[in-house]
């Protein structure tokens, strides 16, 4: 079986865009910080660090570093469950297509780009 496989830059690709929609959530967030709600500076510095956490994620995936794809599906789907109990809350979040398209379909493309035996094959040691 041979391991030459484009699916790793391709969840580079989604794993990059996906940081890049938490830097920009982060960056949302510190206006209200500035108005007082200081609770969203936390936030906005969480979405920082997980944007940080996502590119390093990124690079390693390109890299085939072997701890990268496991590390990878584990935020995807931690990012799933969350996405999924924010769909399911009746908190007055964002339902629209968008929002199902970053925050379910997008997670759901890059763990679907690394999943079986041969992306397995391609990331061992």
């Amino acid at each position: 079986m041979t391991t030459q496989t484009s699916r790793p830059e391709a969840a580079f690709v989604l794993l990059l865009m996906q940081s890049t929609f938490w830097i920009i959530a982060g960056i949302s967030a510190f206006p209200f910080a500035l108005a007082g709600e200081y609770v969203m500076a936390a936030l906005g510095g969480a979405s920082f660090v997980l944007a940080a956490f996502g590119c390093v994620l990124a690079a390693a995936l390109v890299r085939r570093a072997h701890w990268s794809r496991r590390w990878a599906l584990v935020l995807e789907a931690v990012c799933l469950g969350g996405s999924a109990l924010l769909l399911a809350a009746p908190i007055g979040a964002n339902h629209g297509p968008v929002s199902w398209m970053v925050n379910i379909l997008l997670p759901l493309a890059v763990i679907a780009l690394l999943r079986g035996k041969r992306m397995r094959a391609v990331f061992a040691r």
